[in-house]
């Protein structure tokens, strides 16, 4: 979680606007990672908004309020969720949101399940118009050989290559 942190400081000195959507574990789970709201740090650069409860969330997409999201880390269940439609966390309904619009959503997976039980929604989402991937790979191909974790450190330049409508090739 310490790189999440690492992601959410180069977003916010690399782009104008940037508002935080957080995750309800983010927000209120206590984990060998980090204390509940640890993370919910960003201080949000668009005239104090910030996504905490699905009631705001859902403002993302009447509000067209985002060029483009990032799910960042995007976990094994949330990508599982994302690829069959369950949207019931804040980042999932507006992501869900986002994608009405036609926006790009960019995911930035880490997972330990991702080339077992999960490589059918990563296939899903990969296939699934407006989605782009940060570029990922085996974090540990021998202690954990189903685990993908992606390059944090190309988080914006991911966002720019999609802006541009590319996917990041690396």
């Amino acid at each position: 979680f310490e790189k999440t942190k690492d992601v959410a400081k180069r977003l916010v000195d690399s782009f104008t606007h940037v508002t935080p959507v957080y995750s309800y574990n983010a927000q209120m789970m206590n984990t060998r990672f980090g204390k509940a709201g640890d993370l919910c740090i960003l201080s949000p650069k668009s005239q104090g908004m910030r996504h905490q409860t699905l009631q705001e969330a859902e403002r993302v997409g009447p509000g067209k309020l985002f060029d483009v999201m990032v799910i960042y880390p995007c976990t094994g269940n949330t990508a599982a969720k994302l690829a069959n439609g369950i949207v019931d966390t804040p980042v999932l309904l507006a992501a869900k949101a986002h994608l009405r619009n036609g926006r790009p959503l960019v995911i930035g997976i880490s997972t330990n399940d991702a080339l077992g039980i999960n490589f059918k929604n990563i296939g899903k989402l990969m296939n699934m118009k407006n989605i782009y991937f940060v570029p990922f790979g085996q974090d540990d191909c021998v202690k954990k050989p189903n685990s993908l974790v992606c390059d944090g450190k190309q988080v914006v330049d991911t966002i720019n290559e999609v802006m541009a409508g590319r996917q990041i090739q690396r």
